[in-house]
C-alpha cells in the first residue's frame, strides 16, 4: 500500500466559497482545515488582499452554507469559520464521505486548487467517482504515488510551506543572530510578513508531526 498525492481544479463557482469573488474578484481563499463535526462540515479560511471592513458580507448567501463568522484580520487578510449541512453535495463534503486527506485548497476568481492525499491510489480513485456522481466538475491536474521518505517528510508540506522554509533556511532566518526577517522574506515570496509566519510556523508543525510518530499531538487545536 502507497499514499497517492493528486492535485484538481473545480470552477470558482463550483464550491459555495466562490461566491466572494461576485464582489472582490482580486482576492484569494485559502481553507486552513476542516473539522468534521455532527452533521456539519466546519472550514476555516482566510480571505487575503481586501481591506474591506465587513468581510462576512462580501459572501453572498449559498443554499449549502450555514453560517459564516468572522474571526481575525491581520491587515489584509482576513480568518472566518464557515459552517454547512453536510447533505449539500460538494468538495468537502465528499472528502469526508471517502478516505480522503484535503492537504491545501487555494480559490481565485478563476478556479480552485485542491491538494489531496489519500492511502492508496484507489482511494483518490473513489473520491473522484464520487464527485462525479454528484456532478461536481472537477479535473484532474496531477496525481502521484509518495515513497516513504516523500510520506514521512516531504509530502507533510504543501509547495507554498516548502517554498517559504527552503528560502527562510538560505536566507539565514534560522541562524543565531538571524541573517534575514520575515518582511524581507515577505518581500521576496511577494506575501505577507504574516503570510511567512504562517506558511512557517504550519511547515514546521508538519515536519515535527510526520517525523515525530511517537509524540502525541497536543490536544488543543489551532484555528
Amino acid at each position: 500500500m502507497m499514499a497517492t498525492e493528486a492535485s484538481f481544479t473545480v470552477p470558482s463557482d463550483e464550491f459555495p466559497l466562490g461566491t466572494v469573488f461576485e464582489q472582490l474578484p482580486d482576492v484569494s481563499v485559502e481553507l486552513e482545515r476542516i473539522v468534521p463535526a455532527r452533521d456539519v462540515v466546519i472550514p476555516y479560511f482566510w480571505v487575503r488582499g481586501t481591506e474591506i471592513d465587513d468581510i462576512e458580507g462580501a459572501f453572498s448567501e449559498h443554499p449549502g452554507v450555514t453560517e459564516i463568522q468572522f474571526i481575525d484580520s491581520v491587515e489584509d487578510e482576513h480568518l472566518l469559520r464557515v459552517e454547512w449541512a453536510v447533505d449539500y453535495d460538494d468538495v468537502l463534503t465528499t472528502l469526508t464521505e471517502t478516505e480522503v486527506a484535503l492537504i491545501e485548497a487555494v480559490g481565485t476568481n478563476t478556479q480552485w486548487t485542491f491538494d489531496i492525499r489519500g492511502n492508496t491510489r484507489s482511494n483518490i480513485a473513489e473520491f473522484q467517482s464520487r464527485c462525479r456522481e454528484v456532478g461536481i466538475p472537477i479535473t484532474l491536474t496531477e496525481l502521484q504515488s509518495l515513497t516513504p521518505i516523500e510520506t514521512a517528510t516531504e509530502a507533510a508540506l504543501t509547495d507554498t510551506q516548502e517554498e517559504a522554509l527552503v528560502l527562510a533556511y538560505r536566507r539565514g532566518y534560522f541562524e543565531s543572530p538571524r541573517e534575514a526577517t520575515m518582511e524581507e522574506i515577505g518581500d521576496e515570496l511577494g506575501i505577507t510578513q504574516q503570510a511567512v509566519a504562517s506558511r512557517l510556523r504550519r511547515g514546521i508543525k508538519h515536519i515535527l508531526g510526520s517525523t515525530l510518530s511517537d509524540v502525541s499531538a497536543p490536544s488543543r487545536q489551532e484555528a
